[in-house]
């Protein structure tokens, strides 16, 4: 039955599970007593919505405390194996894919390098299918455990009811891929294993904010700084995030060729990838026969050279411009949005680390508009290489906490005629 705001009684039940497992997983351990403030709930719903979590195994006790004057009050905690994500990043140099349980603990990982085939459709699924079977024998882990499996891919994802997620990916050669019918067909998970596929940056803003530098913001920006740039914008309005392709936007009219056939664009300017080749091109000398990762080393080796050794003065030329670009990057991410908070993460980000950001911090308040330049900070994102990994596996974290944790169940019948539809269209990709 529903109410006058078309709630009905099960969406009200759904919403007080929400409350109640969002409060102890992001503060827990709490007592009930606790969760009556914490939530906005009465102490009889608490009391009814703890004991239907307790029953679902999804809830546990963890200790006691002390109460003024009276017995003393038990703690509740999600319970860490009650359930399993998988998060994949399907990156520049390799494929990782990363089992955790519900807490966000890793439990396995497999990384499957790229090679010469690079973002070759079929390799990519085979790398995720492949990592996918390692992680969960190596964990001992009940496929039909998984609350779900998310992948950040580079590129847009759009979301069609009929096809699942299919993925844009200019910049690696990917036309409207099917990507979630390709990992569907001969998948060994069960078909009530949902997949959940988004942006790359979008995933890694997702872990900055929930777990991360970017707690307690409102308004940020988390940028990856990879091969490529990207960023994910998170609002109040877009509280889950925004991928935005603001590695595309143009810095330089008529400027050097990008990776996805335009001229000027931020990313053939400040990604990995052209920082090395503007290297190469200016007389320096990168490692031959390396992934980028290894070049970007020895080329940060070369421009800040440690025990009194001279600088390579091309090396460190380009790293100059690529802060001043890069900053300018921001600024436009500052003067549009006007975030609170921008984050620097992905792999080259954290190589790059803090030397590079006081120059970054310099050109972009330089570039920008000064009032909304004096409200923001930029600083380097807190997790690291699996930022990208633990981002994809929230995706079915965040879809379960939404339905009171409760899994989604959807039968074959409803799941394969979009399969279908979805690879009747892939000849490209055969």
């Amino acid at each position: 039955m529903a109410g006058r705001n078309g709630r009905t009684v099960r969406d009200l039940r759904r919403g007080n599970r929400t409350a109640v497992l969002q409060r102890l997983y992001f503060d827990g351990p709490l007592s009930r007593f606790e969760l009556g403030p914490a939530t906005g709930l009465s102490s009889g719903s608490v009391s009814n919505v703890v004991a239907d979590l307790i029953a679902d195994g999804l809830v546990e006790e963890a200790g006691s405390v002390d109460s003024d004057g009276g017995r003393p009050r038990t703690l509740l905690r999600v319970a860490p194996h009650s359930g399993h994500m998988i998060g994949v990043d399907v990156g520049e140099t390799r494929v990782r894919v990363e089992l955790f349980d519900l807490t966000l603990t890793e439990l396995a990982r497999a990384e499957h390098p790229l090679t010469q085939q690079g973002y070759d459709v079929e390799v990519i699924v085979g790398h995720i299918r492949d990592g996918i079977a390692e992680v969960l024998a190596a964990a001992g882990t009940d496929p039909g455990r998984l609350l779900g499996v998310g992948v950040g891919v580079p590129g847009i994802v759009e979301h069609a009811e009929d096809r699942g997620a299919v993925v844009h990916g200019q910049t690696i050669g990917w036309d409207a891929v099917p990507l979630e019918a390709l990992l569907r067909s001969g998948s060994q998970l069960p078909d009530s294993v949902p997949y959940f596929i988004d942006n790359g940056a979008k995933t890694l803003g997702q872990a900055e904010m929930w777990f991360g530098a970017g707690r307690g913001a409102r308004n940020a920006v988390v940028v990856l700084f990879g091969s490529g740039v990207g960023a994910c914008l998170v609002t109040p309005e877009v509280e889950h995030g925004r991928a935005v392709e603001w590695g595309h936007l143009t810095v330089r009219v008529r400027g050097r060729r990008c990776r996805c056939g335009a001229l000027g664009c931020l990313e053939a300017y400040a990604g990995a990838e052209s920082l090395l080749a503007r290297w190469a091109e200016e007389g320096g000398r990168p490692p031959q026969g390396t992934d980028e990762e290894t070049a970007l080393t020895a080329m940060l080796a070369a421009a800040y050279p440690a025990g009194g050794t001279a600088a390579d003065p091309v090396a460190l030329s380009v790293l100059e411009e690529t802060a001043e670009y890069l900053g300018a990057g921001l600024s436009d991410l500052i003067n549009l949005f006007q975030p609170e908070r921008i984050l620097i993460g992905g792999w080259a980000g954290l190589q790059l680390g803090a030397r590079f950001l006081p120059a970054v911090r310099r050109h972009a308040t330089s570039y920008a508009l000064r009032h909304p330049a004096e409200k923001v900070t930029i600083d380097l994102g807190r997790l690291g290489p699996d930022a990208v990994t633990v981002g994809a596996a929230i995706l079915p974290l965040a879809d379960f906490f939404a339905r009171g944790g409760r899994r989604a169940e959807p039968t074959a019948e409803d799941r394969l005629p979009a399969w279908r539809t979805a690879l009747e269209e892939r000849a490209p990709y055969q």
